[in-house]
């Protein structure tokens, strides 16, 4: 018998998980390792391409072999998922130039969004690539770095994103997955699935944007230097890569048209599975990570971020060395004990601007409503309430594309948080599944070097083997009655304090 371990690691904003598991979806091994955000200057957010996410793929690879006793030639194959989309140049020595730029909580580019869209005009862009130029693209991002740091431009030889780095490092090929291209806008074509020269002219050489694969493909093998770094075995298949939402998406089985994956993270995605295109100017049109299934996709900017923020700076009595998660199961317990809309509280969770629907890097957080009857448990209750306010937001605008959920399946850290949840589903409206693995990305990176290297013969071995509902999240009638009012108060009091919000966000750069 040849080798039976599948391998998965997957770079998120604050930490990095690893999972070994069987061709069944036994997971053998686990292991986490914690890491910075970097944000040099406010609306920036930055990652060190060596020191996060290939030095930490490599201690991951090795604790996984350790824990799980297992050899390197027990590998049958290693898939990599990472935050995205991202921006790092590279050199022709195949390292990183810079520190990477992450995916749309990094809001430096805004000038150069709006260049762009004066030059092309927002509607053909949108046209080509079935999204509107947001911080979530890419394109932006590299005409950014050509302006204000031409020496590090002239020098790229390639651009890449998180996961396909890792890859470019373990295998000495340049790849990237078609998701990935496809928030790389306006260089991609939705509709033909490749780059485009149309508006490439104002930013860069399309021989400086890696050849486009799917998920599911093996880009290359482990090289003897790789090996010797990580303790994988020379020759080890590593599959393309892909951003964390399409392998979250995976570990959960929302692979197929009307299946919808709700990642509780430090951010939160979301990708409805699509059987065809299906754009909105508010959400991202994309491709899912199987061939011929595209995807629509939306994102907020804050939502376990802020909940991670209020537990450092508001629940430190809560804090014990090595125990962050009981902080965490304590708040949630708190929040119970709160009733639905917090005393009359409402929470616009846009802390670090904010991503889908409204798109508005310089939208700020804002606590309304607060009164000497509040205590920290409504506080965190109304922060759980406007994220889910903000779930719904998004909902609503994907059915305004078109799309219309079949299923919803819960997955990420928060999805650990029953409290959240429920009320998640109080104010959406909609039950949520809930599986029995919610690891995360990294077991969908799992199957998905399985699938890719043909240990796992077909997808029907997702639905029967690797996933498994736990327990579906069911609305309560009488909160989510509450709910409707709160939600209406929600959606109006963005508009009504934008000029505010845009007014600090400009003072809070001058300070």
């Amino acid at each position: 018998m040849g080798p039976q371990l599948l391998m998965g690691v997957d770079i998120g904003t604050y930490s990095s998980k690893g999972v070994l598991a069987t061709p069944i979806g036994e997971v053998v091994a686990q292991h986490t390792v914690e890491h910075d955000l970097i944000i040099p200057v406010p609306g920036w957010a930055e990652h060190d391409p060596e020191e996060t996410w290939w030095n930490e793929f490599a201690v991951i690879s090795r604790a996984l072999l350790e824990k799980s006793g297992s050899k390197s030639a027990d590998v049958a194959g290693v898939a990599i998922s990472a935050i995205g989309p991202a921006m790092v140049p590279v050199g022709r020595d195949g390292r990183a130039l810079r520190r990477g730029v992450l995916y749309g909580i990094d809001t430096r580019a805004t000038k150069e969004i709006s260049d762009l869209n004066d030059r092309y005009s927002s509607e053909a862009i949108y046209k080509l690539g079935g999204s509107m130029l947001t911080t979530q693209a890419v394109g932006p991002k590299i005409l950014w770095l050509a302006r204000n740091e031409p020496e590090v431009f002239a020098a790229t030889s390639m651009i890449h994103s998180a996961s396909d780095y890792i890859v470019l490092r373990l295998t000495g090929r340049h790849v990237m997955d078609a998701y990935t291209a496809s928030l790389y806008n306006p260089l991609f074509d939705i509709h033909g699935g490749t780059w485009s020269e149309r508006f490439a002219e104002a930013i860069v050489s399309l021989d400086q944007l890696p050849p486009v694969h799917w998920a599911t493909e093996v880009a290359g093998e482990v090289t003897p230097e790789a090996g010797d770094q990580t303790g994988l075995a020379a020759g080890t298949p590593v599959t393309v890569g892909t951003v964390d939402a399409v392998a979250e998406a995976v570990s959960v089985g929302a692979i197929r048209s009307g299946d919808l994956m709700c990642m509780y993270g430090t951010t939160a995605f979301f990708i409805l599975a699509a059987d065809h295109v299906a754009s909105h100017p508010a959400t991202w049109t994309v491709y899912h990570g199987l061939p011929g299934v595209y995807g629509i996709a939306a994102g907020m900017a804050t939502t376990g971020a802020l909940t991670r923020w209020f537990r450092d700076n508001f629940a430190r009595d809560l804090l014990s060395p090595g125990e962050a998660d009981d902080a965490y199961s304590a708040l949630a317990q708190e929040a119970a004990e709160a009733p639905p809309g917090s005393l009359g509280l409402v929470v616009l969770p846009y802390f670090s601007g904010e991503r889908t629907p409204i798109n508005d890097p310089e939208a700020r957080g804002v606590v309304c409503g607060l009164t000497l009857a509040h205590h920290r448990s409504h506080v965190y209750r109304a922060i759980l309430e406007g994220t889910a306010y903000g779930i719904a937001h998004n909902l609503e605008v994907m059915r305004q594309a078109g799309g219309e959920p079949k299923r919803i399946v819960a997955v990420g850290g928060g999805a650990k948080n029953p409290v959240w949840l429920q009320i998640v589903s109080d104010v959406s409206g909609v039950p949520q599944q809930v599986p029995t693995q919610t690891i995360g990305a990294s077991y969908g990176d799992a199957f998905l070097a399985g699938y890719a290297t043909g240990l796992i013969p077909a997808l029907d071995v997702l639905d029967n083997e690797w996933v498994r509902i736990a327990r579906t999240v069911h609305p309560d009638e009488t909160a989510h009655a509450t709910y409707r009012d709160y939600y209406a108060l929600y959606r109006r009091l963005y508009d009504d304090t934008l000029t505010d919000q845009h007014a600090l966000a400009r003072l809070g750069r001058r300070d």
